[in-house]
């Protein structure tokens, strides 16, 4: 008889080898013809309501690995609600107006700007746009993220729109939407204004200049000799300044130096002295800040006096301590103005290009001014010198050029009306983590009024007419009118219809006696296009509610869609649109740098798919601390693969191993299992009680330490080894492999159920080959629960104490192998030399052997000496010494009872008794 037909070994179809680049595709494939999106949502129908609102990405170019590392994350939680009793749809968005793709049109020679009218450039704008949501769209799904992408949301749609237009309009009939003149960063390279969120920062090689200026008026304080110095890096400003700032508390001193007499800060005195090579100086008197204003000064360049006015901004980080002050090309220098009634001069244009507004340099560009006004500073003595230094400055973030702030009639939402509600809001929020608080409260409370107005062609226009004395026309009768307009029609009708065609039918307007209108050609601000999503998503879909339970972005949204959201949001509806916000960090190379295609350190999540496997990339993410930067590259890639390695052989041992199990006939009741297999499953039901409570906090990382130590200790090294014994030579029906396998049914439904949201084509792919399951798939099941067993704490307990013990056993038999050539551990009989409390422990357990995976087990005392070729460890001695007999042909365990059957000679007892009765 060949022995090897009797045993049962593993059989399973399910493949050693994922082969995840070919086969993920093949399941999603089916998933879409399954519907099983459509599927999920049917089955969860009348649960109660989970909302995880997508932060739309921008439509243009492939995913990189910021965009797969939040996607996946989404995924997660949606996966994990809909299969822990709530209704979780997940509607996808894009964000698709704005300069890009303007710019990616001209750039690769698509387009003829000059050629087309507005409106046709917007329509081959927007099916640019429409053709890289639908390269992304793909692109996510190949990451396996599930989805309504049927039915997703974009910023161009005429639903959309209609609905982003009634929260302006909403806004402007509370009164937070004005026009006005101030500075705001302005970019002459695409003559536009920016947000905040549009800036990035470089360096850049700026002239730094001193300027006298002479006082005119001392205000019975000074004698009227005096010099004011400031100190600038922009001297193309100069011809803009209308005052000096100082800060109420500080010291100011008069410093005479030969002939001249200087003000300055006080603690800057021995600085500047160095800095304007001062032999000898000498103070002559001091004031403080407040002592000083009003005094007036002379311009350097014009015929005009600059006023000395109060501010505390003013520092002395740098410079004088009298700052230089343009109300049109600062913020501070605008806010302080204000208080003293100054006015907004801003002689440059769209262009940045000097107007007539600033004699002398009419026609200079900015930057090229800064020579020639210093020059005309030099000429006028007013130059106290000149250097030049390399810092920190503003850039357009697509043109890559500088930009400038410059006051121009902007569009904008008056943050102040209801910063106290955003602030409140704020507090209101779950946060996690819980810094991203402290830092969207710190900007809401020290941020400007947002200018929402974009000189540019692809957006939503700004939904304003014009009467014939050029004052604004918003009212709710226009608002709903375009509002309804841009649903039938998109919002292209603003630039191919006449102004009058535009309006409500017969609309009058005290503005425009004669009956002329004319409409405002600025768009708006895409971050107030995707910050309406709460209202042109959440409130206009049947299925969605607002506020959303979470919305997940990376941690530079605090300042772009948190922000907007939040500000959109409680100005329509007094409420923040999100229960709670979660942010993740950026992602890095493997040595924490920032990835670039220059330095070739670039991780691009296709090539990762079509290499490893989507859910390689997916159980990166679930194994990496993503609340912070994180990095990734082809080693840890690799390591990660090498986990998913060891999972997915964990599933196909339990799944080898139910080939012939029934569950609805086999399963053993947990009181008739033995203690080891009772202690597996109070194990199991730790690790289900862990995991879900993993994915509650958005812990992933645990759960992927969780489910990772669970495959590869308890039951890779222990339980699945100890199980191979009884489950390949034992008979189908005998009691101890049903128990087994009892315990391995549980486990394995439970593990792949705990491991779906994280690995969701694996589990797929498991659960169809699991016996007796209902379900088409694991998405179509929930979460398993904990169950309550008796006795744990002391089952526990003792079984806690016995895998501290078998470690012990384990580090002596390894240490065998090297020093006494027992290759395998059935070939070695231990003895366990252990205190009396160990000692009755280890006693109590049948075939205590089966556990060491020895051929045999002797326990002895501790307390009676150790013999010589005993090794003490941590909490016991232990002697390996060569099993004496033979070895059994068919379970390769050494005994002394071979042959006791003369038919089978080469056969130990165990191995006998189940041949002659079963074969």
């Amino acid at each position: 008889m060949d022995y090897k037909d009797t045993l049962l070994m593993p059989k399973t179809d399910f493949p050693m080898r994922g082969n995840l680049p070919n086969r993920e595709p093949e399941m999603q494939t089916v998933w879409d013809e399954e519907k099983i999106y459509e599927q999920v949502q049917k089955r969860t129908e009348g649960r109660p309501l989970f909302i995880l609102h997508d932060g739309p990405p921008y439509a243009n170019g492939d995913i990189h690995m910021g965009h797969a590392l939040n996607k996946i994350l989404k995924d997660f939680i949606v996966r994990y609600k809909s299969m822990s009793g709530y209704h979780a749809p997940y509607v996808p968005g894009w964000d698709t107006h704005g300069l890009p793709i303007e710019t990616a049109l001209t750039k690769k020679g698509k387009v003829d700007r000059k050629k087309l009218t507005v409106a046709e450039f917007r329509q081959k704008c927007e099916e640019y746009a429409l053709e890289q949501v639908e390269r992304q769209k793909e692109q996510f799904k190949r990451l396996g993220v599930r989805g309504d992408w049927d039915n997703p949301y974009v910023t161009l749609t005429h639903d959309f729109e209609a609905q982003q237009i009634k929260v302006f309009g909403d806004m402007a009939k509370k009164g937070y939407i004005y026009k006005g003149k101030k500075p705001v960063y302005w970019s002459p390279s695409s003559e536009s204004a920016l947000a905040e969120a549009e800036i990035e920062y470089h360096d850049k090689r700026s002239p730094s200049i001193y300027v006298a200026f002479d006082v005119t008026e001392g205000n019975g304080v000074l004698a009227g000799d005096e010099k004011f110095v400031i100190w600038t890096t922009t001297p193309w400003t100069i011809p803009a300044n209308l005052a000096i700032a100082l800060h109420p508390e500080l010291t100011y001193a008069s410093v005479k130096v030969g002939e001249a007499t200087y003000i300055v800060a006080k603690e800057l005195i021995e600085q500047l002295a160095k800095e304007f090579e001062w032999d000898h100086y000498e103070i002559a008197q001091t004031f403080s800040g407040s002592d000083l204003e009003r005094i007036k000064a002379k311009h350097p360049l014009y015929d005009r006096e600059a006023l000395v006015i109060l501010g505390d901004h003013v520092t002395l980080d740098a410079g004088t301590g009298c700052v230089h002050t343009a109300p049109g090309h600062g913020e501070d220098d605008y806010l302080v103005g204000q208080t003293y009634g100054l006015d907004v001069l801003c002689p440059v244009n769209d262009k940045g290009v000097f107007t007539d507004e600033a004699p002398m340099f009419e026609g200079l560009f900015y930057d090229e001014a800064n020579k020639v006004i210093t020059e005309k500073l030099e000429e006028a003595g007013a130059l106290l010198k000149l250097t030049f230094i390399t810092h920190s400055y503003p850039h357009d973030w697509r043109t890559k050029k500088p930009v400038i702030f410059r006051a121009t009639a902007q569009w904008f939402a008056s943050i102040k009306d209801f910063r106290e509600d955003l602030l409140r809001e704020i507090e209101a929020v779950e946060w996690l983590p819980k810094w991203g608080e402290t830092r969207l409260y710190n900007m809401v409370r020290d941020r400007g009024d947002w200018c929402i107005s974009r000189q540019r062609a692809w957006g939503v226009p700004i939904p304003i007419f014009y009467g014939e004395d050029g004052e604004p026309i918003i009212t709710d009768e226009t608002i709903d009118h375009v509002s309804q307009l841009f649903r039938e029609h998109g919002s292209n009708i603003w630039f191919e219809w006449e102004t009058k065609d535009l309006l409500p039918k017969g609309f009058t307007s005290s503005h425009s006696p004669n009956g002329n209108f004319t409409k405002e050609m600025d768009i708006m601000d895409v971050w107030f296009d995707s910050g309406s999503s709460h209202q042109a998503v959440l409130e206009e879909r049947d299925d969605l509610t607002r506020p959303a339970d979470i919305y997940l972005e990376g941690s530079d949204q605090y300042r772009g869609w948190f922000n907007s959201s939040l500000s959109t949001a409680v100005a329509v509806t007094g409420k923040a649109p999100y229960k709670a916000v979660i942010s993740h960090g950026f992602t890095l190379d493997g040595v924490g740098k920032k990835m670039s295609k220059s330095l070739g350190n670039t991780i691009i999540p296709n090539k990762v798919m079509k290499q490893l496997g989507a859910d390689i990339l997916r159980l990166w993410v679930a194994s990496v601390d993503y609340q912070a930067d994180v990095r990734v590259s082809d080693d840890i890639l690799k390591q990660v693969a090498e986990v998913y390695r060891k999972i997915r052989n964990t599933f196909r041992f339990l799944l080898g191993n139910l080939a012939d199990f029934d569950p609805t006939t086999n399963t053993v009741a947990y009181d008739k299992l033995s203690e080891v297999d009772q202690y597996m499953l109070v194990k199991l039901n730790d690790l289900v009680s862990d995991v879900k409570q993993g994915y509650e906090d958005y812990q992933f990382a645990n759960v992927y330490n969780k489910i990772h130590n669970f495959c590869t200790v308890e039951l890779s090294s222990f339980y699945m080894d100890i199980a191979k014994d009884t489950l390949y030579i034992r008979h189908a029906d005998h009691i101890s492999r049903r128990r087994i396998q009892t315990v391995m049914y549980e486990t394995l439904t439970a593990l792949v159920k705990l491991v779906s949201p994280i690995l969701s084509h694996t589990a797929d792919e498991v659960w169809k080959h699991i016996p007796a399951v209902s379900e088409t798939s694991v998405q179509l099941t929930d979460m398993p629960e904990a169950q309550t067993f008796t006795n744990v704490t002391d089952l526990c307990r003792k079984w806690d104490r016995f895998m501290i013990l078998r470690d012990d056993v384990l580090k002596a038999l390894e240490e065998a192998r090297a020093d006494k050539g027992i290759k395998k551990s059935l070939h070695a009989h231990v003895t366990v030399y252990a205190s009396d409390e160990d000692r009755t422990l280890l006693d109590s357990i049948e075939d205590l052997h089966k556990l060491f995976i020895t051929s045999g087990t002797t326990i002895a005392s501790r307390e009676t000496g150790l013999p010589a070729e005993s090794v003490e460890y941590e909490e016991i001695a232990v002697r390996v010494e060569r099993a004496e007999g033979e070895t059994c042909e068919r379970c390769w365990i050494v005994s002394t009872n071979l042959g006791e059957n003369n038919q089978h000679p080469g056969l130990c007892p165990e191995c006998t008794e189940t041949v002659v009765k079963h074969y």
